[in-house]
């Protein structure tokens, strides 16, 4: 096999540069963030699984409502419920922040830093308050 020579190469036998991978890049907040908007987005995917549980389960009586009821106030189901509620909110934040992004403004690194830790933190706090108020609206402990 002959060796390449890149001075007298045509552009055609040029060899092709290697993506960058991640070991190249250096991970930063947003980075993350990026993923987790991703999964976010993954997770709602599947999550109208259980919209759609919750409806057809409405519509077909007692009994089978009462099985969805069975399973969304076991450890599991208020797990999951949980999860679910933050997804939807770290996505939204997060939609909102590319939304900012849209109006060409927050690119500066130091705001693209702040951006993507208030989507954190408000995805967080607004998932414990959504809880919070919505465990005392039923009436607290029974």
């Amino acid at each position: 096999m002959a060796e390449f020579d890149a001075e007298t190469a045509t552009e055609s036998q040029r060899p092709r540069p290697l993506s960058p991978h991640l070991q190249v890049y250096k991970l930063t907040l947003t980075f993350v963030m990026s993923g987790f908007h991703r999964i976010t987005g993954f997770v709602l995917y599947f999550g109208i699984v259980l919209i759609a549980w919750w409806l057809i389960a409405a519509a077909s009586g007692p009994n089978a409502y009462a099985n969805f009821e069975w399973f969304m106030g076991s450890l599991i189901g208020r797990l999951v419920l949980f999860g679910y509620t933050w997804a939807l909110l770290h996505h939204t934040l997060g939609g909102i922040r590319h939304l900012i992004w849209d109006t060409l403004h927050g690119f500066e690194p130091a705001e693209r830093e702040m951006l993507a830790l208030a989507t954190i933190v408000g995805s967080v706090s607004l998932t414990l308050i959504v809880w919070v108020v919505g465990y005392l609206a039923m009436g607290g402990p029974r």
